[in-house]
C-alpha cells in the first residue's frame, strides 16, 4: 500500500479485507481481515499492473479497491486449494 502510511494501510486493509470476506461469505476475524486486505493490496496491484491499471497513485480509495480485488482473488485461491 504505497503512498499510505501504517496506520492508513491497516484500516484500508482491514476495510478491504472485511469487504471481501462479506462478499465471499467467508468467516473471518479482524485480524484476517487485515491481512487478507494488505496482502490483497500487493495482489491486487500486481494484477491490476499486468492490465495497464496504476493503483499505486497512494490514494485510499485505489488502495482500497486494489485490496479489495487480491482479497477476493486471495479468497478463492484457498476454496479452490483446499477442495
Amino acid at each position: 500500500m504505497q503512498g499510505l502510511g501504517w496506520l492508513a494501510a491497516i484500516v484500508v486493509g482491514g476495510l478491504a479485507g472485511w469487504i471481501a470476506s462479506s462478499i465471499m461469505k467467508a468467516d473471518t476475524g479482524v485480524f484476517l481481515n487485515i491481512i487478507l486486505g494488505i496482502v490483497g493490496a500487493v495482489i491486487g496491484n500486481t494484477l491490476l499492473g499486468l492490465v495497464g491499471l496504476n493503483a499505486q497513485a497512494g490514494s485510499w480509495l485505489a488502495q482500497g479497491v486494489a485490496g479489495l480485488i487480491g482479497a477476493v482473488v486471495l479468497i478463492w485461491l484457498y476454496r479452490a486449494v483446499a477442495r
